[in-house]
């Protein structure tokens, strides 16, 4: 008798565990996120970022297309909070990358996720689940004309 419990009691601890496993796809806003606090005191104003399509000055030089793929814990966070939080340290690799290969911008950034592009200048994908979120960017590393 007290097997058959045990192994109840595991089915029901597995099938609750797998049921808050899941994995959500969110298309949120970039512009929201950019204005927000958190940017504006990380973000690296000499790197520019440009998503999707949008407009840029002459590409000089392109030092390559590189992809930024981040997570953090999403435990008992919002989407907004949780997406957020790791779009910025995905931005923030793009940037780094761009530094250390002598680039002045990321142009046409996208999302990545799963090796899935997703291409918006106004949206990007985060992907929430119980406990993780995830952004996976792609841009390409520039010098711009000044």
């Amino acid at each position: 008798m007290k097997l058959s419990t045990a192994i109840f009691t595991c089915a029901i601890i597995f099938t609750s565990f797998q049921a808050h496993s899941r994995d959500n796809k969110h298309y949120l806003p970039i512009q929201e996120a950019l204005d927000s606090a958190d940017f504006q005191s990380r973000l690296n104003p000499e790197i520019s970022l440009y998503f999707g399509d949008q407009k840029h000055s002459t590409v000089i030089k392109s030092m390559g297309t590189f992809t930024s793929n981040k997570k953090t814990n999403a435990f008992g966070k919002d989407v907004t909070e949780a997406c957020q939080w790791v779009l910025l340290s995905t931005v923030i690799a793009l940037q780094e990358r761009a530094i250390a290969s002598g680039g002045n911008a990321v142009v046409g950034i996208s999302s990545y996720y799963n090796k899935v592009k997703f291409s918006s200048s106004t949206q990007y994908e985060c992907h929430k689940g119980f406990l993780m979120a995830g952004v996976a960017l792609q841009g390409k590393v520039v010098k711009l004309a000044k």
